[in-house]
């Protein structure tokens, strides 16, 4: 394996540079990549189980000793891109998303979420989003308010995430986050659904598991809304597939590493691989039909992403936690990161006119940036897991340059 360069940015605009051998990250809850001086760990414990999900979050490690190293007090002062980087990169408007409602779909309860993402907000200039206000609800996968299910730190991780990522690109739009009582498919869905009936018309989904020949179901009973634009992270595990991403009902989002540049833009993307065995997923699916808008012939069936956005934790995004396993700020990256990226750029460009809205996507793609450069794997046809001009597995149609692309 050849070396890769690493940049870490931090406070938003900085970025610190490194180089190293990229290493793949054992099984196991806690799980570890380490990147030269960079590394990272799995929020939440890999699947063994069929039925179960994890979440798609990767969190750095070693933050605190750059952000040291450089004078700044640690987990005191955010490091990773914030919401003016991002919005930067994706030429988004500020100040979006208002009259939406995003819902955020996850396992578990997070005790501080209210108080985590108003210290995001307020780090960042962001209008306050509170529970009193009627701008923040946390709710059961029941819609209760008072009987949330059984706090998980590695869940709590991945839920600031989510809600920090709202609140970056949509800062104006309400936000709900509801909380499934375990990772199983069955009660991630009956989230969902709870989510729809709650009026979000935009939904994110950080998670995912083993595909089944249950699939086809489940998109029925879970993931068919339309009219509400669902999306779902496409996987961190590199070339291969996961469910709910294979759904022909959500818009299957993969991952980049971003980084800015002496172009026109001022930022550049590659596909986000760090190892054969981490990297945004992508390939066919097993079992889910091909939606009738998606028109590459490498697949039979459901090709996975659909569109994406930054998800390389090296590029990663800063986020305020107070539960998880390093309280403070902090910097993720993951699949996790793109997935409510997307469903907030959504919320901006209004709900899509389209039943689903990835077939909008499909139908102009010309609002989106294309990214041709970088791989996940070794695969046949080789667009399913290198990057091409035009459409390919890992990033999709591309990433979001305005909001064009995302009014369908």
């Amino acid at each position: 394996m050849s070396p890769r360069r690493i940049i870490l940015p931090l406070l938003g605009t900085a970025a610190l540079a490194f180089s190293g051998l990229a290493a793949a990250a054992p099984a196991g809850a806690a799980t570890t990549a380490a990147h030269g001086t960079a590394s990272w760990v799995r929020s939440c414990a890999m699947v063994r189980t069929a039925g179960e999900m994890a979440c798609n979050a990767l969190r750095v490690t070693n933050t605190t000793e750059h952000v040291h190293a450089m004078g700044i007090t640690p987990n005191a002062t955010p490091s990773g891109y914030g919401p003016s980087s991002l919005l930067s990169a994706y030429n988004l408007p500020a100040g979006g998303g208002s009259g939406q409602t995003v819902a955020i779909v996850d396992a578990y309860n997070d005790p501080n979420a209210a108080t985590d993402l108003a210290t995001y907000r307020s780090q960042y200039g962001l209008p306050a989003c509170t529970v009193a206000s009627g701008c923040f609800k946390q709710v059961s996968q029941t819609g209760s308010t008072t009987s949330l299910p059984t706090a998980n730190a590695g869940w709590a991780e991945e839920e600031s995430l989510d809600i920090d990522m709202v609140s970056a690109i949509a800062p104006d739009a309400h936000i709900i986050l509801v909380e499934a009582k375990s990772a199983t498919t069955a009660n991630l869905g009956t989230a969902v659904n709870e989510a729809v009936a709650l009026g979000a018309k935009f939904v994110s989904n950080s998670y995912g598991g083993s595909e089944s020949s249950s699939d086809p179901s489940y998109d029925t009973k879970y993931y068919n809304h339309p009219g509400v634009d669902i999306t779902a992270s496409s996987g961190d595990d590199g070339y291969g597939v996961e469910y709910p991403a294979a759904s022909q009902y959500v818009t299957a989002v993969g991952g980049t590493s971003l980084s800015t540049a002496s172009n026109a833009r001022g930022w550049t993307e590659s596909v986000w691989s760090t190892s054969s065995t981490e990297g945004a997923g992508s390939g066919c699916s097993a079992y889910d039909a091909k939606p009738s808008w998606q028109k590459d012939t490498g697949c039979s069936k459901r090709t996975v992403a659909d569109v994406s956005a930054v998800a390389d934790p090296a590029t990663g995004v800063a986020v305020y936690d107070n539960y998880g396993g390093d309280p403070g700020w902090e910097v993720f990256g993951g699949t996790s990161v793109a997935s409510p990226l997307i469903a907030s750029v959504y919320a901006d460009a209004g709900a899509s006119s389209a039943n689903y809205a990835a077939a909008g996507l499909y139908a102009d793609p010309s609002g989106l940036w294309d990214v041709t450069t970088g791989s996940t794997a070794s695969c046949s046809p080789a667009y399913l897991c290198t990057a091409e001009v035009g459409y390919d597995g890992p990033t999709g149609l591309g990433t979001p340059d305005g909001l064009g692309a995302f009014k369908g």
